[in-house]
C-alpha cells in the first residue's frame, strides 16, 4: 500500500480557511405573507462547487486530521449516488489523499456521481446491501482496516463525532449575519448535521429536523450517540412525515411540487434532501404549525449533483 503524505498543508488551509461564509437569501412565498413569517435559506449549497453543502462541513476536521496523522487515505460508505463519496473523492483529490469508496449495490460505470469519484481517484469496492448493513459491524470493519492499513475509517454520510466541529461553525456565521432567529430548519439523513448543530445551538433559537426517510424513529436516538448531551436537550425536534415514501423517493405529484416550489423561490432544489425537506416545512406552515411572526432559516444541505439520477 502506497502512503501518499502531503507535503503542503496552504491545501487544506486554501479549501477551508480561505472559504467565506454561505450566503444568506431572504425567501418570499404567498404562505410566508399570510402566516406573517419571515424565512431566510442558508445557501450552503454554494459553499464549494464539489464538496458540496453539509458535507464541506463535516469532513472539513476529518480531512485536517487525515493530513496531519500522514494517513494512507480515507475510507467510507454510501450508496450509488452518495453524495457524501461524492465530495470525499472530489477533495481526496484535491488534497492529494487516497480515497475508497464502499458503494452499496451493482457495479455501475455511467452512474455519474461514480464517474465523478473514479476520475478522482477514488477507489471504488461494490457491495450487496446485506453486506453493506454491516457497515457499523465491528468485524467486518476490522477487516476493511486490514486491507487497507492506515486508512482513516469514516461511517455513512460522514456522521461521527470528528464531523460536528465543523458543522457548528454555520452558528458562528449566523451570529454575525442574523443573530435574532427563533428557529433553525434543516434535512436530516445520518444525523451528523443535526447533531453538531445541536452542540452549539442558541437557547434562544428551536432547531427541527426533517427526516428524508421513511421509519426514521431511531435518528433521535443516533443524534444522542454523536452528542450525547441532546438527549437532556428539548429544544429540537424531528419532523417524520415528510419522507415522501422514503429515501430518495418522492411521488410525480411531489416532484412537480418541488420543482415549481424551486422556480417560485428562485432557488436550485433537489427531490431528495433539501427540496423534500423545505416541500414539508411549507406544508407545515399552511397546517398552521409555526406561530406567527416567526423568524426561520432554512439550512440548503446541497447535494445537487445527486440529484442527477433523480430528476
Amino acid at each position: 500500500m502506497v502512503i501518499i503524505f502531503v507535503s503542503d498543508p496552504s491545501c487544506w488551509q486554501q479549501l477551508y480557511q480561505r472559504q467565506p461564509p454561505s450566503p444568506l437569501q431572504r425567501l418570499h412565498h404567498p404562505l410566508l405573507e399570510q402566516h406573517r413569517l419571515t424565512l431566510w435559506i442558508k445557501r450552503d449549497d454554494l459553499l464549494h462547487p464539489l464538496i458540496s453543502g453539509n458535507k464541506w462541513r463535516k469532513l472539513k476536521y476529518i480531512l485536517r486530521q487525515a493530513l496531519s496523522e500522514q494517513a494512507s487515505g480515507i475510507l467510507s460508505f454510501g450508496g450509488a449516488y452518495s453524495n457524501h463519496l461524492h465530495a470525499l473523492a472530489a477533495a481526496g483529490h484535491r488534497l492529494d489523499l487516497s480515497t475508497v469508496g464502499v458503494v452499496r449495490g451493482e457495479p455501475q460505470s455511467n452512474n455519474p456521481t461514480l464517474v465523478d469519484a473514479r476520475r478522482w481517484g477514488m477507489t471504488l469496492e461494490f457491495v450487496d446491501r446485506q453486506q453493506y448493513r454491516r457497515r457499523q459491524d465491528a468485524d467486518w470493519l476490522a477487516e476493511l482496516a486490514r486491507r487497507y492499513p492506515g486508512y482513516v475509517i469514516v461511517p455513512e454520510g460522514g456522521s461521527c463525532p470528528q464531523a460536528l466541529p465543523g458543522v457548528t461553525e454555520l452558528w458562528q456565521e449566523l451570529e454575525r449575519e442574523l443573530p435574532a432567529l427563533d428557529e433553525l430548519i434543516l434535512p436530516v439523513a445520518s444525523g451528523g448535521t443535526l447533531a453538531g448543530l445541536l452542540s452549539a445551538r442558541p437557547a434562544s433559537t428551536q432547531v427541527r429536523g426533517y427526516a428524508v426517510l421513511k421509519g426514521a424513529g431511531w435518528l433521535k436516538e443516533e443524534v444522542c450517540r454523536l452528542y450525547p448531551p441532546a438527549a437532556q436537550d428539548h429544544g429540537w425536534k424531528l419532523e417524520l412525515s415528510h419522507h415522501g415514501g422514503g429515501y430518495a423517493k418522492s411521488s410525480a405529484t411531489d416532484k412537480a411540487a418541488i420543482a415549481e416550489l424551486a422556480k417560485q423561490l428562485g432557488v436550485p432544489l433537489e427531490p431528495i434532501y433539501s427540496g423534500k425537506a423545505l416541500l414539508g416545512l411549507l406544508r407545515d406552515i399552511e397546517a398552521g404549525r409555526y406561530a406567527a411572526g416567526s423568524r426561520l432559516l432554512f439550512v440548503h444541505t446541497g447535494g445537487m449533483q445527486g440529484a442527477r439520477g433523480t430528476l
